[in-house]
């Protein structure tokens, strides 16, 4: 079993920056992959990124590329989100996720209780 908690969110103004952090704590954390989502208010849940295990497949919805930036340090059992370029539509409860294996997928097996990302001036 996991446990995730994410950090880092926070006000910031349009074209800032933020890195938020997701936090894992259990046994074999490294074998998970692990996704960041969001949920804008009145709005449904997206995926915004995945990364592997290994960091060998990571993927970005298409809204966010070139902008936001997923690692993990699986020493720390940490994965980040660097987000630059942010926008007003990148307003939302940020969570990650864990799903055993390679893949990310929408119902994840573990869930933080989220961070709150404000964009604006």
């Amino acid at each position: 079993q996991l446990q995730l908690v994410e950090s880092g969110g926070g006000l910031v103004q349009p074209g800032g920056s933020l890195r938020l952090s997701c936090a894992a704590s259990g046994n074999n954390a490294e074998y998970y992959a692990i996704g960041w989502f969001r949920q804008a208010p009145g709005k449904e849940r997206e995926g915004v990124s995945c990364i592997s295990p290994g960091s060998t497949r990571i993927n970005y919805t298409d809204s966010v590329k070139g902008r936001f930036t997923v690692s993990r340090d699986n020493a720390k059992n940490t994965v980040y989100l660097q987000m630059n370029g942010l926008e007003p539509e990148d307003t939302a409860v940020y969570y990650c996720a864990a799903r055993f294996g390679a893949y990310c997928r929408a119902e994840m097996t573990y869930w933080g209780k989220g961070t709150l990302v404000t964009v604006s001036s």
